[in-house]
């Protein structure tokens, strides 16, 4: 029996996936045991998995990222991304780069210490360590113990060519492409980090573990076995790093299909969806649900163009959305407006969805065959829009300058088509799942001695 340790950052939308893969994992014997802050011991306890605390980042979000407590550093910094949200691509991306700085490699020693400490309790095979938690991959370095790399987001979040760099999207919409300019600003901020993070990342090296080899990029460093990317094989994907096993999930669903609606949930849909009435989710994420003017104009829109009522998650602006005089007189028949949603369960009713373009939300409305009208603001959203544009299996347009007639106008084109599964769009992908990548993974990654 393999004995494997899944190590996720807390968020909720890496700890999710992460919980699916670690229980399929599990189904296939392995013993599995979920490292996180205690806030998500819950969800492991729900996966089957066993639990032990580790913290890998100063950051967290446990479902909606106001609400959730945060240090004072990390809450201004959350305030000035949103901010900078207002203010389009390059404010964003540059804003994110600088906060790189400061909150991707928190405590290096301290979370070697704890991954330390952490093994000799456990001992386990090996570990499969989100990509984004650098301070763990870099801890797991220096102490040589085997782990799988898994890429929570747009595969390109792994560089592999000379010339490509984290924080600068690989690909882009044509609506929200910027200028020359402010690309080569953009890419002079992300070399400039790439350039830092390698130092800190050597420097921890000699401090920590001058016998093991500096890695040459930091943000490449990843494992030498396999690397699990929850994403599609598209074939215009930039390639995967030269060493490790490929692996694309497609998407990390449960294989059993998504849990049954709870009461609540289930008289929601069916208030909603009277007399055949189609259903649009509208979701922007843990932490974009904050940009309400934005939820208020794409609702707004939806319901003035389109027969269909609307379900959206408005995080801590439920009471912002509501007042809205867009949407203060809508059909309470017809609009639901919820701080969160369960989003994987409502998906096979939708007829449509917008959103951030999150890797989950691209991968899930995939995987159910639902269009999107996609509304990128940040990191890899919008390599991530241009992908389900070129995959047809959606629409990017610029939140920033969306009106309720253009959000209207282009849901009521995916409820006009007739619904396309997964097989039908125009790049095929193969949505494998979960099972599928526990069982190769299994298959590549060694047993310890």
């Amino acid at each position: 029996m393999a004995r494997v340790v899944v190590i996720s950052p807390p968020f909720h939308s890496h700890a999710r996936p992460l919980a699916a893969l670690g229980s399929a994992l599990k189904r296939y014997g392995a013993r599995v045991d979920f490292a996180c802050t205690p806030a998500f011991a819950d969800l492991a306890t729900r996966a089957g998995l066993g639990f032990a605390e580790l913290a890998v980042t100063r950051n967290a979000n446990t479902g909606v990222a106001e609400a959730t407590r945060q240090g004072r550093a990390e809450a201004a910094r959350l305030r000035d991304f949103l901010d900078a949200t207002h203010h389009g691509p390059t404010a964003t991306l540059l804003v994110q780069a600088r906060h790189r700085r400061a909150d991707m490699l928190p405590d290096p020693e301290d979370v070697l210490r704890g991954l330390a400490d952490l093994d000799r309790r456990l001992r386990p095979d090996w570990y499969l360590v989100d990509q984004l938690s650098y301070s763990a991959t870099l801890a797991l370095h220096c102490l040589d113990l085997p782990y799988a790399t898994f890429c929570p987001g747009h595969p390109s979040y792994l560089p592999a060519s000379p010339d490509a760099f984290f924080g600068l999207p690989h690909a882009w919409p044509d609506t929200l492409r910027p200028a020359a300019a402010d690309l080569a600003r953009l890419r002079d901020a992300a070399a400039a980090n790439d350039t830092a993070f390698t130092a800190a990342f050597q420097a921890v090296v000699r401090r920590q573990a001058p016998g093991r080899p500096a890695p040459e990029r930091a943000f490449t460093l990843c494992s030498p076995h396999a690397v699990v990317f929850n994403y599609p094989s598209l074939p215009w994907l930039p390639p995967a790093p030269a060493g490790p096993r490929a692996l694309y999930a497609g998407h990390l669903l449960s294989d059993a299909g998504p849990d049954p609606l709870d009461e609540h949930w289930q008289a929601v849909l069916a208030r909603l969806t009277t007399d055949g009435r189609p259903l649009v989710l509208l979701a922007l994420g843990t932490f974009l649900s904050a940009r309400d003017d934005v939820l208020t104009t794409a609702a707004a829109g939806i319901l003035r163009h389109t027969p269909a009522s609307v379900i959206m998650a408005a995080g801590d602006r439920v009471a912002a959305v509501a007042a809205d005089p867009a949407l203060r007189d809508a059909d309470p028949e017809r609009l639901h407006v919820a701080s969160v949603i369960p989003q994987q369960e409502l998906l096979p009713h939708a007829s449509a969805m917008v959103h951030h373009g999150g890797n989950n939300s691209f991968t899930e409305c995939l995987h159910a065959g639902v269009p999107a009208l996609v509304l990128p603001f940040s990191s890899d959203q919008f390599a991530i829009a241009h992908d389900a544009e070129r995959a047809g299996a959606g629409r990017c347009l610029d939140p920033n300058t969306l009106t309720p007639d253009a959000a209207g106008h282009a849901v009521a084109a995916f409820l006009a088509a007739p619904p396309q599964p997964t097989e039908a769009l125009p790049a095929r992908p193969h949505p494998r799942g979960p099972a599928w990548a526990a069982r190769e993974l299994l298959q590549s990654m060694p047993t310890r001695p």
